[in-house]
């Protein structure tokens, strides 16, 4: 049983660092999008609205 468990081990070796690579690309495609749509006017303008009504509530 162990022998397997050995075997199983030896073929994965590798496989870490591809997963860590995958995840970084994904990481930062992710990164590209999400500043991209974070930086258009309808987004701003979201986002201010947003501040506005929170600061409504707190200062009327």
């Amino acid at each position: 049983m162990q022998e397997k468990v050995d075997a199983f081990l030896e073929e994965e070796e590798g496989l870490t660092t591809a997963e860590y690579a995958v995840g970084t690309v994904a990481v930062a495609g992710l990164g590209g999008v999400l500043i991209k749509l974070l930086t258009s006017d309808w987004a701003m303008d979201i986002i201010k609205r947003v501040i506005e009504w929170a600061f409504s509530f707190l200062f009327s």
